[in-house]
């Protein structure tokens, strides 16, 4: 996806952080960006982006989107056409260990994490399938890859997404849909801003948007930046346990 000059995008979660830079860089480009969220008033006037509200953790909500979607842009006269691309980008992330166990927050970070993308996929695949094209991408975290300290509600949700990136990408591939993952790093958001730790390699969500449109420019399945700290990270899901285990506490200091 190199060319986004009239490209039809849905971009669930897109108030904040990478969500709203990849809005904004996408309708740079020319493309026509849908913009879901809860809250979606700082969006209204901008050239090519049309907001539209959902709540990913309810069901009828995002079929009601999918549905106002389709008749308020694909059936369009100047923009109508077939839906290029849809981006899960919802997200939702407090530290926790399991020394401080708060269930309402693991089933919190699944309902939005997983869940949400479980419910807008359940909305967009009939209508990707009857077009035989498209993309889906999904933002998951490096956080997913391994088990690691404060990870324990946010880790494993991102690691599904993952899991089920894969799977879609072997079951869509033959049916003229791509599929993509996006893996970032630390990247400056409302969400890592409560982190009080020194976060490394740190980058700005316009930077973050920059490479996942370069990743997708390159067809990249697994799009992961920034690459200083993402390689040693892909690395370290080589090693043993006992190995892994031990300079995570060596490096954290947990």
């Amino acid at each position: 996806m190199t060319d986004w000059a009239g490209k039809r995008v849905w971009l669930v979660g897109a108030s904040t952080g990478i969500g709203h830079a990849c809005a904004m860089a996408l309708a740079q480009a020319g493309a026509q960006v849908v913009v879901s969220a809860r809250k979606i008033d700082g969006f209204k006037g901008m050239a090519n982006i049309h907001p539209i509200a959902l709540d990913v953790t309810d069901a009828a909500s995002v079929q009601t989107a999918k549905d106002t979607l389709v008749t308020r842009l694909l059936q369009h006269e100047r923009l109508g056409g077939e839906l290029d691309l849809v981006v899960y980008c919802a997200g939702h992330y407090h530290a926790q260990r399991a020394t401080d166990f708060d269930l309402s927050d693991m089933l919190r970070h699944q309902e939005v994490n997983y869940v949400g993308a479980l419910q807008v996929l359940d909305a967009v695949l009939p209508l990707l399938l009857k077009q035989s094209q498209g993309h889906i991408s999904l933002i998951s975290s490096v956080a997913g890859w391994r088990g690691l300290p404060n990870g324990l509600a946010y880790g494993p949700t991102k690691a599904a997404l993952t899991h089920l990136a894969e799977t879609l990408y072997l079951d869509l591939q033959d049916r003229g849909i791509g599929v993509s993952v996006i893996n970032p790093g630390f990247v400056a958001t409302p969400l890592t801003a409560q982190n009080a730790f020194e976060m490394p390699a740190l980058i700005t969500a316009d930077q973050a948007a920059k490479a996942i449109l370069l990743g997708w420019s390159r067809g990249a399945f697994d799009i992961h930046f920034p690459k200083r700290l993402t390689m040693w990270l892909k690395g370290m899901r080589l090693l043993p346990y006992r190995m892994y285990f031990a300079l995570v506490r060596r490096y954290t200091g947990i």
